[in-house]
């Protein structure tokens, strides 16, 4: 038989100090040190956190949208309330007022009319309208404009404009200043 060479036995001597390390070391070393630190295990980690990175920020814009539909469905849940509530309390006020209810959509029309109006011809026509359209179409108008067209009424027309937009009662001078004058 033939003696083995020294350099197989500095291998086997080699080989069994590696295997008693390897034996030797606590169990995390020789986990850590194993194929997940080639390198497609190291891409394979690094695509699995930018996923759960990618997915935390979805989640959490979704969250922030959920909170917003929730604070805004709260805010719409608040205004119908407030708008039912106006409602309720408007048509006992305004039936213990004698108000007639009338929608505002033509008083408005009527009032960008007359803003567009020049005053000299704005106001001998607004003088011929009832007092109470007259009242109506003065509140949605611009206070300069309707100053404005006031000036270019009669004075009778004026004051009588005047105590409606007060909310006094209206007294026709007309009829008593003709009785008084008789």
């Amino acid at each position: 038989m033939t003696r083995p060479t020294r350099l197989m036995l500095g291998v086997a001597a080699v080989a069994a100090v590696a295997n008693a390390i390897a034996l030797a070391a606590p169990p995390e070393i020789a986990s850590a040190a194993g194929p997940e630190t080639s390198r497609l295990g190291a891409s394979l980690q690094d695509a699995a956190a930018q996923r759960d990175r990618t997915a935390a920020a979805n989640r959490r814009k979704l969250e922030m949208r959920e909170q917003a539909v929730r604070a805004g469905e709260a805010r719409l849940a608040g205004q119908v309330k407030q708008q039912q509530a106006e409602a309720a309390a408007k048509p006992a006020g305004a039936d213990a007022a004698g108000g007639t209810g009338a929608p505002s959509v033509p008083y408005d029309n009527l009032a960008r009319i007359y803003q567009t109006m020049k005053p000299n011809r704005a106001g001998p026509i607004f003088e011929k309208l009832d007092i109470e359209v007259q009242k109506e179409v003065a509140t949605r108008m611009r206070e300069r404009a309707t100053a404005q067209i006031m000036a270019n009424m009669s004075p009778a027309g004026a004051v009588e404009l005047s105590m409606a937009l007060a909310g006094r009662k209206v007294i026709k001078a007309v009829g008593g200043a003709k009785q008084a004058a008789k």
